[in-house]
């Protein structure tokens, strides 16, 4: 896969070298990061290059994690492998995790903030992932959607569409499997 222009624009919109990675250097390295994943063909590929302890870490979110989650959702926005798509998501995942129900600091609760408001501003292209990809799609997104609180009612109901989608998946699979 290639970097879209809409990513290429996003990384070039920020100013990395002036943020705090993860790893305790700038993250002038995260762009790097972000095309080596996207454009990853094998997981070999991606061996040395990855968001974690940089972008997020156990859930922990940095200094530069809003721009970074505004990345993830503009990749996101365009044609991904699944490989991308999937490294992602998880990403995406583990920084709503952290920054949505823990009691942070002041900063740490405006990080998240920022990250909330990166993730509503793509929460159309969120469900449209979780509509048509895999039942493991679909749930992590609906688990994204939960934990960074998004869209009020809008967020409950798709939660709950997103959750039975992926369990009348996974029963249909496990359907094909005992037949």
């Amino acid at each position: 896969m290639v970097v879209s222009e809409l990513v290429r624009a996003e990384l070039r919109r920020i100013d990395w070298a002036s943020l705090k990675c993860g790893c305790g250097d700038s993250a002038e390295h995260v762009p790097l990061l972000f095309e080596a994943i996207i454009t990853a063909e094998t997981p070999r590929d991606m061996i040395g290059y990855t968001l974690d302890d940089h972008v997020e870490g156990d859930t922990i979110i940095f200094e530069c994690t809003p721009p970074a989650v505004g990345v993830i959702m503009a990749a996101l926005a365009g044609d991904l492998s699944t490989l991308a798509r999937d490294v992602l998501l998880q990403t995406l995942l583990f920084v709503a995790a952290g920054s949505g129900g823990f009691d942070l600091e002041a900063e740490g609760a405006g990080l998240g903030d920022r990250c909330r408001t990166h993730a509503q501003e793509g929460f159309w292209g969120l469900v449209q992932i979780g509509l048509t990809g895999t039942a493991e799609d679909a749930e992590t997104i609906a688990d994204i959607c939960e934990y960074f609180e998004l869209g009020g009612d809008k967020a409950g109901f798709y939660q709950a569409e997103l959750r039975e989608r992926m369990g009348a998946k996974t029963k249909r699979g496990r359907r094909r499997l005992t037949l």
